[in-house]
């Protein structure tokens, strides 16, 4: 059974719950940081600033591990910072794979999400998929996560619910979504919201879990939810009253993230597409293999809105 887990985007939203959770199940940790220390977690946490594409600082930082949690990817590309999806989703998996196989490490559990597949329509969507074929393919003892919308009281987006929830945020007099349609009109999209320190606990827990060797969990909450009845319980767990929901259409979203520069936006075509799909999936094997079920999105939130 795995003692020592390399850990990799620790210091990022989810990855800080995954390092509070590795110390609660009493394992030791090498955790991959940008510049964060992480040694004030208590524990036997070793922060550890190597390069993803540095094949010998890499395999050098799993020496003394055996199980890998895999967590880095991006939400958007800053090119001229080297940060695309193709690099840090794929390419940054193929780097951690080998290392792990060089430095002898077997088990690796994986983030991934859901909806990813070959033909999907967002380079988000595709590059995700390839990073889990380098996975399956590795001969490796692997797990596969595949979670919905992961929320918690650091997470930017719940963060932009709050201040959405309290007008302080543009367009200030309702909560805005994308909907498909000439007017917006048509919100066939469906996200299925999942607790982060639910998330830290599957990944943690598949470290020891034999039976989720060589398997790919859809994880997600309790809850279906458009994007409307999101925000809508989100403003009543935050302000205690439910705020006007409207529509901007996507089509029209996409062309503005088409002529405006990324900088300034507070979303990109990628995730105007996503937004749209259903992103909601059959948790059924996960609950059959790990024994418990996420809870719901307003159960979870209300126990952290008044810490946003």
């Amino acid at each position: 059974m795995p003692q020592r887990v390399f850990l990799t985007g620790a210091s990022g939203f989810v990855g800080s719950a995954v390092v509070k959770e590795l110390i609660r199940a009493g394992l030791s940790v090498n955790a991959l940081v940008n510049r964060k220390n992480l040694s004030e977690t208590g524990g036997d946490v070793k922060s550890i600033r190597a390069d993803l594409f540095d094949p010998a600082g890499l395999e050098a930082a799993m020496a003394g591990c055996d199980g890998v949690i895999h967590l880095i990817g991006i939400i958007q590309e800053n090119p001229k910072a080297g940060i695309t999806f193709e690099r840090m989703h794929v390419e940054a998996t193929r780097h951690v794979v080998e290392a792990a196989k060089r430095a002898g490490v077997k088990r690796f559990v994986h983030m991934s999400a859901m909806g990813v597949r070959a033909d999907a329509e967002t380079e988000y969507g595709r590059t995700k998929w390839r990073a889990e074929q380098i996975v399956r393919e590795s001969g490796l003892d692997w797990t596969i996560f595949r979670p919905s919308m992961i929320h918690g009281p650091r997470g930017e987006f719940m963060k932009m619910e709050a201040k959405w929830a309290r007008k302080q945020s543009p367009p200030f007099l309702f909560m805005p979504y994308f909907g498909a349609g000439l007017l917006g009109l048509n919100a066939k999209g469906r996200v299925q919201p999942i607790f982060v320190d639910e998330v830290a606990r599957a990944f943690v827990e598949a470290i020891r879990n034999s039976k989720s060797i060589g398997r790919i969990y859809e994880l997600g909450g309790a809850d279906r939810l458009t994007w409307p009845m999101m925000h809508r319980i989100a403003s009543r767990a935050i302000v205690g009253k439910q705020r006007l929901t409207l529509a901007i259409p996507a089509w029209y979203a996409k062309l503005v993230a088409a002529i405006v520069p990324g900088s300034l936006l507070p979303f990109n075509r990628d995730q105007v597409v996503m937004s749209l799909e259903d992103n909601s999936g059959d948790t059924a094997d996960f609950v059959r293999d790990f024994g418990w079920q996420p809870m719901g999105f307003e159960q979870s939130l209300r126990g952290y809105a008044g810490s946003i």
